[in-house]
Order: structure tokens, then C-alpha cells, then sequence
């Protein structure tokens, strides 16, 4: 890896366009059904990020000890593969790396990882191990 170049591609982020687009359909598919109630938005926040060809999703918490630190907890990710027009479905575990779900690994567009998402939120914790936050 060097300069954006991995084996011999390069890894090419989201147009403006797409970010855009991609923080109407998270805002509309996710966030507007799980935020947080007003009554505790001090104490827990929503957040995504967009870097390259992933989004991430987590929430923002204050520390139980020191409340004016605040930590991330993932809640999923998602990698667009380009070339092959689909979105890898991962889960952080508790060694902290991102594996891919073993339910799932792969979606055909970023409104059905995040139905997929906002289901595992509603159910049960997934099988193998995995944590859903």
C-alpha cells in the first residue's frame, strides 16, 4: 500500500454526491428510528463516519468515571466493494478488530445494511459470538 494504491488499485472514496446521499439514508433508514430520546442526549449520542469506501456507525458515551470523556461504541460497518457493486457487512467483537457478519456478509446497497442493522438491533444478539450494541 502506497499513495491510495493497493495491489495495483486504487482506492477510490466516495464522490461528494454519494456522501451526501449516504447521510440522507442514514439520517432516514437508521438514525431517525434508533436516536436517542431528547431526555438523554447528554448522555448518549449517535455518530457515523465516512472514510474512503466505509461508513461506520456508533454511538458516543461519556465515561462512567469522568463524564467530560467521551468513547465510541461501534454499532456496525459496511465496505462498498466497488468493482463488484456490493457492501461488506462487519461487527467489531471484543478483541476490538471487525470481522465480517457470519449471517450476512455481504448486501447489494447501504439501505440494506442498514435495514439489516436496524433488525439485529431489534432481535437478539447474533450468533458466533458477535455483538450488535
Amino acid at each position: 500500500y502506497r499513495d491510495g494504491v493497493f495491489d495495483n488499485f486504487r482506492i477510490m472514496a466516495f464522490t461528494e454526491d454519494e456522501i451526501v446521499g449516504h447521510m440522507r439514508d442514514i439520517e432516514q433508514y437508521f438514525w431517525s428510528k434508533r436516536r436517542p430520546p431528547l431526555g438523554i442526549r447528554n448522555q448518549i449520542r449517535e455518530g457515523q463516519r465516512l472514510e474512503r469506501q466505509s461508513v461506520e456507525l456508533f454511538m458516543i458515551r461519556p465515561d462512567w468515571k469522568d463524564p467530560s470523556v467521551w468513547h465510541e461504541e461501534a454499532i456496525a460497518k459496511t465496505n462498498y466493494v466497488r468493482s463488484r457493486g456490493v457492501w461488506r457487512v462487519y461487527w467489531k467483537r471484543a478483541d476490538g478488530r471487525w470481522h465480517p457478519y457470519p449471517e450476512k456478509r455481504e448486501v447489494a446497497t447501504l439501505r440494506a445494511f442498514l435495514r439489516l442493522v436496524e433488525g439485529v438491533g431489534r432481535k437478539a444478539r447474533p450468533t458466533n459470538g458477535m455483538r450488535s450494541t
